[in-house]
Parts: structure tokens; C-alpha cells; sequence
């Protein structure tokens, strides 16, 4: 008999004779799945527990290096402390995805049993370990402030915000998932324990490029525990894709690799452990070959093929106007050349799925951003009719726009289907970083003109995208950074050329800001150095040319009565000028909806059931709110209470399609269905004296539509989009370089909950500044080398103060109550903003991403651990 190790876990003892991590041992042996597994690195804090009052990473601490120790979870806090926890939390909007909750809790309790009355300075020091990818810490580190207080006895809950005794649209709402969120119970899918579960998972190629020569299976499938292994032959059609079936499901042998994402052979095993035996017992013979690494090298005309049609991917050719002309007739015109990098979603919660043989077809349950997309490229994989194929979200630990495509679901199903048990395929945080599509890399060359008052002239741009090995969303995204590299201003000549390459990096796709990013970033920055050679301020030029309702923007677009651009300048004016050398600025514009003629329906059914309303959405609620907000909406229409209102969930069995959680669409798109389906529902409650149990069984659908013009579109004023999301932020930077403060003024028509609406501006906010500043993807000969704790994330000892300001306009679009998505435009001011400050103080352009010579670039060639 081996060793015992004994050591206590939430009040009980416990042993175990099995030396391993100890978040193994609590998640699998004790089930107790508030312990998340983020990274399993020590890096993201998700694990973190309580061990002997002090906040520990449980993935980092093994059970015989436990033995004696005292350990809680959040399963094990007290009454007193889940319910001021949960109240805070949810009071404050701190709890978005909430994947990296639990953990945040329990440095949260560490600390207030040390420290029961804590400064801001040290709960943000208590939580340097924990990352959070969505909140930007700020709502976090208040809602550890006001458990304190709770605790302390100086503050009572409010019992009724949860409830939602006051409820519906503009009110401070309390989010439907605070409570499963903050005490770990709510369910994402690697939480999911099934009888009969197997896990798999595939063996990746070593190399970008490479002819795979042969598959040695043989001594792993002798492996007692090992199921099957699945090859590319065992594929009924081996590509998917979101737009193009361009992505093959595995690598045939005979075949050449794309990149080092690439999966060879599927290993389906009865346990985690014998899982990884078997894939190290996998050998792939192959032949290296040269790896196309850059756009410039894809360009070539000798270049390797990174598939059969050839590098280029996609390009888009927008024009409006006579760009060249007004350029040669302008007083200033600005030329420049900017690269932005790779960039990494790091969302907490790495992708998982689980599927199992259902009915006539499979059964996924997925952590993804759109049900219906997922159940299209699995039923594409196998040549099904898309209804044998049933995909049901679990929650969502984080996406923006990284879990679009699919992963892991596709070959869950594969293999579920194959050996006829559920199987449950979790990527290691390394799979992750390797495979999912990121934000793309840019080279763009920006040439923007003016008069001699500052008013834009016209603008040529020629934008070039490395799409990696696959084309994801390559087209969309390339397309909305040439529609948005114009800015939300008043001028009608452009030419706009946009290339996406195939190389042999990790693919690239959507990432929240879907191209605009990188393009608002160029421009902007070119907007500076024209304001300095008409000798007029950053403000001043931007205001001058600031778009405003009933004006036309530069694709055509007469600008809507919603549209307050102006406001969100004027908000932040008295900030800028009052910190002259110190502060930068920039203005932003964002498409809420897909657009560009692309039938873009939200689709809502409600359904009297039981004295209840339930709600039928497949909208993706990856931690923006929109479950809460659809609720809202139904709340104010109906009038009727939020216990009166049920989710029903993201399921294609059973809600209508959506649509895609992508370009800040679900608020405004699937928000007004449900508005229209809760104003036939509320009519019906009417004719019936207000009883809801008159009307049981009844069913209210509604499909909301808005046309809008295809690209290009022959007409004078086309429509691009149903709305226009428009911001305004300001960035000032300290003497020694490092930013101080952030006042983000935001346009986003109806704010339909002030609590979430703050914690999505600062989240939005904290990525730009890491993408300005810190965040980097390195690749060598297209091989990643970050891991997750050096990728730049930006911790909470290194947020400046956030001021996060929304404007409503009288006015407002007669879709979904006025509101439009914050999703994305939340984090594309930030960087030009942060550029134009650092201009301000040394008039040096920086014009790569992320910037050189600051106080950050100098902090990490220190080797500090400004990034943990």
C-alpha cells in the first residue's frame, strides 16, 4: 500500500493515495467544480483556493504537498459570506462570463479575513494572480469593497436588486447568472460528468508545414483503456469551415500540415490519464517542409501553395467618391505605414465540448458563440441534414469572437458518433493558444487628406491581413476594417484596398473590434499629425469633422437621429485640455448588426408555461448580458416580474436561430424580436385580464429583419448597417509614461442596464491598453511561443483609473428601445488614444503595435513581472 496523504477540504478529512495536482484531485475525485481549470500553468488564477487563510493556485499545489493543510473552496464559505458575495457581486457588475469568478472570490476571502476593512491598493495586489479578460478588474475589486463592507456589518443587502422587484429597461439590473456564477455551481461544459463519459483528444502536428509520411497507431490503441483512433479516413468529409470549407478536420496521411494547430489522428480513451499515454504512444513520421511565415512571403509568386487556390485569401476593394483627386487637391495630406500584431483572445475558459449519440444524429453541448453556426459545420463534417445535429450552450467562459469558429465540437461529436458513449474533448490552455483563430496581424499604409481647415478630404488605404492557415471569418473582418478605416466622420472620397493572405501561422479570425482595431488605430493616428499641420488640437480636428445625425458618412450612410458622436467628444473635452502634453484622443465607429445586404434575423419565441413565461432565444450570452437584457425587455413591455420570466437557454432543439454572438448584434438584432414578441404577448395578457394562466400554452414568435445594401450597392445613400455604435475616448499618461487615467464616452443609444454597461466599457477599455501596450502573440518560423502567462495580459495592480461615461440622446432608433451593442466599440478607441498621448508628451509616431519605448516596453526588458 502506497503513501496516504490526509489533509482537509471544506471542513472534511480527506485522502487519497494518488500524488497529483491538487485541482485534479478536488475537481475529479471530490467534483467540486468551482475549482476552475483555466491553464493549468499557475498563470490565470482561475484555480484558486484557500489554503491555511491564504489564497492559493490549486493547479500549482499537489495533494502530497497538501498533506495537513487546511483547504477551502467557495463550496465551503459560510451562509453569510455566499450571500454577501453574491449580493456584492452582483450589485456592483462584477460578474461577467464568470469563469474567473470562483477564484476571485476566494482571494477576495483571503484577504478580508486578514484584512476586513481593505484599501483599493490592496485588493488589487490580493488579486495581482487572478486574470479576468472581461471586467477590466475595476467592478471586481468594488465588489470585494462592498462583501467587506457587508461582512463588517456597515452595509445590508438589498434583497430586493436580485429579485428584481424593480426591473426592466434602464433599471440597475441584477444578471440572471450572478449566483451559479459566484459560487461555482453554474455549469460551463468541462463541468459535466455523464455516466459512461470518455474523453478524447487529437495528437497535433509538431510542425506549420509538413507532408505527413505515415501514422503509427499501433502501440497505442494496445493500451488497455484506449477506445479507438480516428484519422482523416474516418471522416464522412474531412473539411468545415465558417464561411469556407477550407479547414480540414485531420490531416491525411500523404497530406501536408497548415499549421502546428493541425490535428493528425483523434485518441478516444476511457480515462484523462490513459488519454495522454495514448498520444504520447502516437508516432507521425513526417517531412519538414519550409513554412510560409509573413504576408510578404505569401505574396511571392514562387511561394509554397498554403492551399490548392493559392495565398490569397480574400480582398475587398471599397471606393466612394474620387479619393485621388481630393488627396492632389488637399492642403495637408498624411502618409504613414502601421504593422499591428497577432493578438491572443486569452478567454478564460479554454474550449470544451461534450456530445453524445442522441436520436438519429449527435447531441453537442459547447461552450460557443453560436449554436446553429455549430451545428451547420458538424453537420457539414458528416454530410447530415443539419437537424440530426442538436447543440445546446452550456455557459460560456469568454470568447470575443475566439470562439466563433468551431474546435472542439466537431470532433467531439466524431467521436461520440464512432464509439457510441459521450465523450468530452477539453483543450489544454497550449491547444488553445495554437489552434483558435486570433486577431489578425496588419501591415496597412494610411494616406489621409484635409483643407486648410482641418476638414478630411479624402482618404487612401491599402490594408494587408495575415489570415494564417485558414480562412475563419478572414472576408468579414477584412471587409469591416475597410468599411470602418474611414472613421465616423464627414467625408465622400475614398479608396480602400484590402488583401487577407493565407502563411503557415496560426489561423486569424474575429476578435472583438473584427478588423477595426487595426485599421481605427492607423487612421487616428494619421488624424494627429494632420491636427498639427493645420495647427489646430486632436479635439478640435475630430469635432470639426465629427459625424452627426442626417450627415453622410463616408460609405454612403446617411447618419440616423440616434448618432452623438459630438456628445461623446464634448464629454471628454474638459479631460483632454486639462492635461495638455499628457493626453491623447480618439473617436471610433462600430456596426451593430451584421449589414451589408447579409439577412441578418433576430428571432425570439415565448411561451406561456406553468404560470410562467419562458423565453426561446439561441443567442450566445458569452458574458456581455444579453440573457439578462432580453429579460429586461420582456420585464418593460409586459410589465410582468423577473420571477415571472424563465431563459430557457441557447438550444437548437428547441430556440429559434439568432444568429452569431458577433458584431455587437444581440441587443439590438435578437433584443428587438424579443420586444416584438413580448408586445403580441403583452396584447394577448391584456385581452385576458391580465392572468397569465388564462393563456397557458400559448406560444408568441417573432422574426425582427431590417434590410440593409450589399457592399457596393448601386445607390446614392446606401445602407451598411442597421445602427452605429459611436465612442470617444481619452488616455492620460503620467510623467513617467505609464496611463493614469481613461475616460471612454460612449454611444450606445439606450442603455438598457447601467450595471453591465460599465463593466463592458472597462473591460473593453483594459484589452485596448494591453493591445497598445503590453499583448503580444510571438511566433517563430510560425511556431507560438507564448504561453499564457507571458502573452501581456494586463493585471489588477496595473489598471489606471477608468471613467467609463454613456450618453443618451431624447432620440433614438425604434429598435429594441433605442439600444445598440457596446460589445466591441469598447476597445478600438483605446490604443490610437494611447498613442496620441505618447505623441503628445515626445512627438515620436509610434507606429507598431504593440508600442515601443514606454514605460511598459521598458518594464518588461527589465525582466519585472509587470505581466506576472
Amino acid at each position: 500500500m502506497g503513501e496516504i496523504y490526509r489533509f482537509t477540504v471544506n471542513g472534511i478529512e480527506r485522502s487519497t493515495e494518488a500524488n497529483k495536482p491538487l485541482l485534479r484531485y478536488l475537481r475529479d475525485d471530490l467534483h467540486l467544480h468551482s475549482v476552475k481549470d483555466g491553464c493549468s500553468e499557475g498563470a490565470c488564477g482561475t484555480c484558486t483556493i484557500v489554503v491555511d487563510g491564504k489564497a492559493v493556485k490549486s493547479c500549482v499545489l499537489t495533494t502530497k504537498k497538501a498533506v495537513g493543510r487546511k483547504i477551502l473552496t467557495t463550496e465551503g464559505l459560510s451562509n453569510a459570506e455566499k450571500e454577501a458575495f453574491v449580493y456584492a457581486f452582483g450589485a456592483k457588475g462584477s460578474v461577467q462570463c464568470g469563469f474567473c469568478i470562483p477564484g476571485m472570490v476566494m482571494a477576495g476571502k483571503a484577504l478580508i479575513d486578514r484584512v476586513p476593512d481593505p484599501t483599493e491598493e490592496e485588493i488589487k495586489l490580493a488579486l495581482k494572480g487572478n486574470i479576468c479578460r472581461c471586467t477590466g478588474y475595476k467592478k471586481i475589486i468594488e465588489g470585494i469593497q462592498l462583501t467587506a463592507a457587508i461582512l463588517r456589518g456597515d452595509v445590508r443587502i438589498d434583497e430586493d436588486l436580485e429579485k428584481g422587484e424593480i426591473y426592466g429597461v434602464g433599471k440597475r439590473a441584477f444578471r440572471t447568472d450572478v449566483r451559479a456564477k459566484v459560487l461555482g455551481y453554474g455549469e460551463y461544459p468541462d463541468d459535466m460528468e455523464l455516466e459512461g463519459m470518455v474523453y478524447a483528444s487529437a495528437v497535433r502536428s509538431r510542425y506549420p508545414r509538413a507532408k505527413i509520411l505515415d501514422i503509427h497507431t499501433e502501440k497505442a490503441l494496445a493500451l488497455p483503456g484506449v477506445l479507438t483512433i480516428l484519422t482523416a479516413e474516418d471522416v464522412p468529409n474531412n473539411k468545415v469551415g465558417h464561411l469556407q470549407q477550407d479547414w480540414d478536420v485531420m490531416i491525411a496521411k500523404g497530406d501536408i500540415t497548415r499549421c502546428v494547430g493541425d490535428a493528425i489522428c483523434l485518441v478516444v480513451a476511457e480515462t484523462r490519464d490513459i488519454l495522454e499515454k495514448a498520444k504520447k504512444l502516437v508516432q507521425i513520421d513526417y517531412e519538414e517542409l519550409q513554412p510560409v511565415t509573413s504576408i510578404r512571403e505569401a505574396m511571392k509568386e514562387d511561394a509554397p501553395k498554403v492551399h490548392s487556390s493559392g495565398n490569397l485569401c480574400q480582398s475587398r476593394h471599397v471606393t466612394r467618391g474620387d479619393a485621388k483627386t481630393a488627396l492632389a487637391n488637399s492642403k495637408y495630406t498624411v502618409t504613414r505605414t502601421y504593422t499591428t500584431p497577432f493578438t491572443e483572445h486569452a478567454f478564460l475558459e479554454p474550449e470544451c465540448a461534450v456530445a453524445m449519440p442522441y436520436k438519429d444524429g449527435v447531441k453537442i453541448f459547447s461552450t460557443d458563440q453560436g449554436v446553429y453556426d455549430t451545428r451547420k459545420e458538424t453537420a457539414i463534417m458528416f454530410g447530415w441534414e443539419p437537424e440530426r445535429v442538436v447543440v445546446e450552450n452550456k455557459l460560456i467562459g469568454g470568447g470575443f469572437g475566439g470562439k466563433e469558429d468551431v474546435s472542439v465540437q466537431h470532433i467531439a461529436a466524431l467521436a461520440a458518433y464512432k464509439v457510441k458513449r459521450p465523450v468530452k474533448v477539453v483543450f489544454s490552455r497550449a491547444e488553445s493558444l495554437a489552434f483558435h483563430p486570433k486577431r489578425h496581424a496588419m501591415e496597412g499604409t494610411f494616406t489621409l487628406g484635409c483643407d486648410e481647415n482641418g476638414i478630411f478630404t479624402g482618404l487612401d488605404c491599402e490594408i494587408y491581413f495575415d489570415t494564417g492557415a485558414y480562412a475563419s471569418l478572414c472576408g468579414p473582418v477584412l471587409e469591416r476594417a475597410c468599411t470602418h478605416s474611414v472613421g465616423p466622420y464627414c467625408y465622400q472620397n475614398t479608396d480602400i484596398r484590402g488583401f487577407g493572405y493565407y502563411t503557415n501561422n496560426p489561423p486569424a479570425g474575429a476578435f472583438r473590434g473584427f478588423g477595426v482595431c487595426q485599421s481605427e488605430f492607423a487612421l487616428e493616428s494619421n488624424i494627429n499629425l494632420l491636427a498639427e499641420m493645420v495647427g489646430i488640437s486632436p479635439w478640435e480636428i475630430r469635432y470639426r469633422n465629427a459625424i452627426e445625425p442626417g450627415k453622410v458618412l463616408p460609405n454612403g450612410q446617411i447618419a440616423d437621429c440616434s448618432t452623438a458622436l459630438k456628445e461623446t467628444l464634448l464629454a471628454v473635452k474638459d479631460a483632454y485640455e486639462a492635461n495638455p502634453g499628457r493626453a491623447g484622443i480618439a473617436c471610433a465607429m462600430k456596426n451593430a448588426g451584421v449589414g451589408v445586404g447579409i439577412p441578418d434575423k433576430g428571432r425570439a419565441k415565448l411561451k406561456v408555461r406553468n404560470g410562467k413565461v419562458e423565453l426561446y432565444c439561441a443567442a450566445s450570452d458569452i458574458g456581455q448580458g444579453c440573457a439578462t437584457v432580453f429579460q429586461q425587455m420582456i420585464a418593460e413591455t409586459t410589465e410582468l416580474g423577473k420571477g415571472q420570466i424563465v431563459g430557457m437557454g441557447s438550444n437548437t432543439e428547441i430556440s429559434p436561430d439568432s444568429g452569431t454572438t458577433s458584431g455587437s448584434r444581440q441587443t439590438l438584432i435578437t433584443g428587438e424580436a424579443v420586444r416584438m414578441a413580448a408586445a403580441d404577448l403583452k396584447e394577448a395578457l391584456d385581452q385576458a385580464g391580465g392572468s397569465l394562466e388564462a393563456l397557458e400554452g400559448q406560444e408568441f414568435y417573432e422574426e425582427f429583419f431590417d434590410p440593409t445594401d450589399k457592399l457596393g450597392a448601386d445607390v446614392p445613400y446606401p445602407k451598411s448597417h442597421v445602427a452605429y455604435g459611436f465612442a470617444t475616448h481619452v488616455v492620460v499618461i503620467d510623467d513617467e509614461g505609464k496611463v493614469k487615467e481613461v475616460y471612454a464616452a460612449h454611444d450606445s443609444g439606450k442603455v438598457v442596464n447601467p450595471i453591465s454597461i460599465q463593466g463592458q466599457i472597462e473591460g473593453g477599455v483594459l484589452m485596448g491598453l494591453g493591445y497598445a501596450l503590453t499583448e503580444d502573440y510571438p511566433l517563430k518560423d510560425s511556431v507560438p511561443q507564448a504561453k499564457y502567462g507571458t502573452l501581456g495580459l494586463m493585471r489588477s495592480t496595473q489598471i489606471p483609473d477608468i471613467h467609463a461615461i454613456y450618453v443618451e440622446k431624447e432620440e433614438l432608433l425604434p429598435f429594441a428601445y433605442g439600444a445598440k451593442g457596446i460589445g466591441e466599440i469598447a476597445t478600438i478607441p483605446t490604443a490610437p488614444a494611447v498613442q496620441g498621448a505618447y505623441y503628445a508628451m515626445d512627438h515620436i509616431l509610434r507606429s507598431d503595435l504593440p508600442m515601443k519605448d514606454t514605460f511598459y516596453s521598458r518594464k518588461k526588458g527589465k525582466k519585472e513581472t509587470w505581466n506576472g
